[in-house]
């Protein structure tokens, strides 16, 4: 027995060391650095503690990115997840052409980020856009929707779901697949609607699935940066900035290290907080079996 225990760790000791080298080492680093101020004239700044958090909770623009972030995440995941569920529900039927209605939902995910932005910002821009063409034909005048800082964020929303659907469906559909048709044969047998069979059997069966998605899809929202850099810059007015973008935009931009550490502390936090809340009150109600 104490071999075999032996045996398990040795096969888990490799990932453990490479998990500690290159997550928890430097989170580690990235908590140190927090405490220090930034250094000055090539002197490496004192220790100080929580003063870069409490000014981080004093920036304006750390506020703004939180609220746009908070936003977006509560948005986001839920319309992602919804549509890949109808989606993987529409491809698992025996419908003509399901193979390339598959490919065709994938398809966004499979695109780089800094690609996607590109596509998307041709699409957002005013008068030669698609998508200011099309509100154009149903009377919605012209719309600037990267310029105008009611409409940008929105506008970032729409694009992240559009590409983060297709990943997320692929994991329902496997779920969809893995589930019994003679559960569906006997709830025939017994009445069942269609309506009755999904609420009462599809969806408690989905619900491990449904964690693992809700957990990936609040982590990559909090981790967005890519099509920010490409599409707005934050702008206008900080309406599209958002969490990661402020840790990217104060250390690399403003050479503010330290600061930019403690943001990625508070990023680090806000994340943990949020997946143990989704273990704590919806694992409750998953079932393995």
């Amino acid at each position: 027995m104490e071999e075999r225990r032996l045996g398990g760790w040795l096969f888990v000791l490799p990932a453990a060391l490479f998990i500690f080298a290159f997550t928890n080492l430097p989170l580690l680093a990235t908590a140190v650095t927090s405490l220090y101020a930034a250094p000055i004239a090539g002197h490496g700044g004192g220790f100080v503690g929580l003063r870069n958090y409490l000014d981080l909770l004093a920036d304006p623009g750390f506020r703004q990115s939180l609220v746009n972030n908070l936003l977006y995440a509560a948005v986001t995941v839920p319309a992602a997840m919804v549509l890949a569920l109808a989606m993987a529900l529409g491809v698992n039927a025996a419908i003509p052409g399901r193979a390339f209605l598959r490919l065709s939902f994938f398809l966004p995910t499979m695109l780089p980020m800094i690609a996607v932005g590109a596509i998307w910002l041709f699409f957002y821009t005013p008068q030669y856009g698609l998508v200011d063409r099309l509100t154009r034909l149903i009377g919605m005048g012209q719309i600037n929707w990267l310029g105008d800082p009611s409409t940008a964020l929105p506008a970032m929303m729409a694009v992240a779901i559009w590409k983060e659907a297709g990943f997320f469906m692929i994991f329902y559909l496997a779920a969809l697949q893995n589930i019994s048709p003679q559960l569906r044969e006997a709830a025939s047998l017994e009445g069942a609607s269609r309506q009755y069979f999904f609420r009462r059997v599809t969806l408690p069966l989905l619900g491990p699935t449904t964690l693992f998605v809700a957990v990936t899809a609040t982590i990559s929202a909090f981790c967005v940066v890519d099509h920010v850099v490409e599409m707005t810059q934050g702008g206008p007015d900080n309406a599209t900035s958002l969490l990661l973008y402020y840790v990217y935009d104060t250390g690399f931009r403003y050479w503010n290290v330290n600061s930019a550490a403690a943001a990625t502390i508070v990023l680090v936090l806000i994340l943990a907080a949020l997946a143990a809340t989704l273990f704590g009150l919806v694992g409750r109600r998953v079932h393995y079996r």
